[in-house]
């Protein structure tokens, strides 16, 4: 059997945000899987030959139902391959999405604070 690629988007939002007040928290999930799903759907089947799931979470770590799934199915196969249990895989997955959810979030708060290659700074100007 061939395998099919799998295409992933990522979307985060605010639940609690103003433009999201008209709706519930599993309704807004619904209306960004379905605006993800208009956007990319059709060409990653027709065009790449693969699948697409949408993976729509909140900044308050809620996760809708396709982005579920997601984790379970990799824990299943994590488990499967490194024959450690279902508990300890999904475990595993989760704690390394909140990590990089937390790092996301501090990112886009505080910004990017190293040096980028070839940045001048005010002491290599005075040096000249």
């Amino acid at each position: 059997m061939d395998r099919l690629r799998a295409f992933f988007d990522i979307r985060v939002s605010n639940c609690l945000a103003q433009s999201n007040t008209t709706q519930g928290i599993s309704e807004t999930y619904i209306t960004h899987v379905k605006e993800k799903k208009t956007g990319y759907l059709h060409r990653v089947l027709e065009v790449e030959g693969g699948i697409f799931t949408p993976l729509v979470m909140s900044t308050t770590g809620g996760i809708g139902k396709e982005f579920s799934s997601v984790i379970r199915r990799l824990a299943e196969l994590k488990a499967e391959k490194t024959r450690n249990s279902y508990s300890e895989c999904i475990r595993f997955i989760r704690l390394k999405l909140s990590f990089s959810m937390v790092r996301c979030v501090t990112l886009s708060l505080r910004g990017y604070c190293g040096s980028v290659r070839g940045e001048t700074t005010t002491s290599d100007i005075y040096n000249v």
